[in-house]
């Protein structure tokens, strides 16, 4: 890979070097000399990333620096108020063909700033408002990406509720509109984008297991109609998830003057052998979600992935996301030693409709035959990953992902093979 990526992981493993054991971290020193009121955290985190092949194009490869700081304030001067601030400065070195721009790039910006009304879990009410995360269950659908250089945040007003009688419930409820990374200028939003919803979490509502029904309501004027005008989108989701093993969302509404009728499922089953050693544990993931396979027939047949956080859920090397999708993946876990975890995964992807495309893991289209002539099998994916936690505050881990292309791949693009590699560590301050 050349000179550069030894520099880079060099420059990686001599900030791992820096055992968090040796002393305090830096910020937990200048909080133990400020007030119990105020209280900094802080994380560095730095990526090299390598893509051989993108877009499975020959010469279309790249590889580069990722790296990220974080400085958070936390203010509490008193029981039931809370403040909150965070900056943040994410920037990418050395790329070649990516721009020096979101997703990867993002220099200094207010990342968090609410304030909060209510104490801490115990309390049955919170109230938050402001710049902050909005994370629900797994990501599949709304979360913070914090994978991404950058992540996502939103500007949003939500509502905790606690009621333990009512079998451990936490509900959830806001109103928000995403934030959107601009280079060298204010991060903002787009006007009249907005997501709303609610999302509870029995813990103690059947036996052993969660409970997680919730609704999400997006409007948004950025759909287009048939004609090529603008129009409005109004989507509702309905999804119970179970156990933190399945999930199944229905989505209607309309977009540009047709009627949404879309879906999505997945289903987990995973099993630890726990007497063996090493305590390997095999995972068995299916997605899938519904596509439009006939745009002429007054129905929008997509399923809408809304703010995900996709990576490494439908494939290390995040070349598929969750629309018009058959996934299937098997993972193989083991941990050699308490801080050590070693993976191996495979994974399969089949179009739902042949007409409709295949999509990144963020929602946007990447390739689609409308005639539906270039076969429904995208590819395999096999993907080797470790992830190493010396101590609470520093995680390092690495790994990389090989993808074969299947019929639809070799018909629509020039056929090369994608491979992504990564070197990752990440310290709090």
């Amino acid at each position: 890979m050349g000179w550069m990526t030894c520099r880079i992981c060099a420059i990686l493993l001599a900030a791992g070097s820096l055992d968090a054991d040796d002393g305090l971290r830096p910020l937990e020193i200048l909080n133990g000399g400020i007030p119990r009121w105020m209280r900094f955290d802080g994380e560095y985190r730095a990526r090299f990333e390598d893509q051989e092949n993108m877009l499975w194009r020959t010469a279309n490869s790249d590889r580069y620096l990722l790296n990220r700081v974080r400085f958070g304030l936390t203010l509490r001067p008193g029981k039931w108020v809370t403040f909150y601030g965070q900056a943040q400065d994410a920037r990418v070195f050395f790329p070649r063909k990516l721009a020096h721009g979101p997703p990867l790039q993002d220099t200094l910006d207010l990342r968090q700033a609410w304030v909060q009304l209510g104490g801490e879990d115990k309390f049955p009410l919170q109230l938050r408002v402001g710049r902050q995360e909005l994370i629900f269950g797994e990501e599949r659908m709304v979360g913070a990406s914090n994978w991404g250089n950058i992540s996502r945040t939103f500007q949003a007003v939500k509502l905790t509720v606690r009621a333990e009688r009512l079998g451990g419930l936490k509900l959830d409820t806001f109103a928000s509109t995403v934030v959107v990374p601009r280079e060298g200028a204010w991060d903002g939003s787009l006007p009249g984008d907005n997501l709303h919803g609610a999302y509870a979490v029995f813990e103690r509502l059947l036996g052993h297991g969660t409970v997680e029904p919730y609704f999400y309501w997006r409007l948004s004027p950025v759909a287009v109609k048939d004609t090529g005008s603008l129009g409005l989108r109004v989507t509702k989701f309905f999804g119970p998830r179970w156990y933190a093993s399945s999930d199944t969302v229905l989505q209607r509404g309309t977009t540009g003057g047709r009627n949404v009728e879309a879906w999505a499922a997945y289903w987990r089953v995973r099993h630890t052998l726990s007497e063996r050693r090493w305590k390997p544990t095999v995972t068995a993931d299916v997605n899938m979600s519904s596509g439009d396979g006939d745009p002429s027939d007054g129905r929008f047949e997509t399923f809408d992935v809304l703010y995900p956080t996709p990576h490494d859920k439908y494939g290390l090397a995040d070349q598929v996301g969750w629309k018009n999708i058959r996934h299937f993946g098997g993972i193989v876990e083991v941990t050699p030693r308490r801080s050590w975890s070693l993976q191996a995964k495979f994974h399969t992807w089949w179009l739902g409709s042949a007409r409709d495309g295949l999509y990144a893991p963020g929602g946007a289209l990447v390739l689609r035959d409308p005639l539906g002539a270039s076969g429904r099998h995208v590819g395999e994916e096999i993907d080797v990953q470790f992830i190493w936690r010396p101590t609470k505050d520093m995680e390092a881990s690495g790994g990389a992902g090989h993808m074969w292309n299947g019929e639809f791949l070799k018909r629509m693009t020039p056929g090369r093979s994608y491979t992504f590699y990564y070197l990752s560590l990440t310290r709090k301050l």
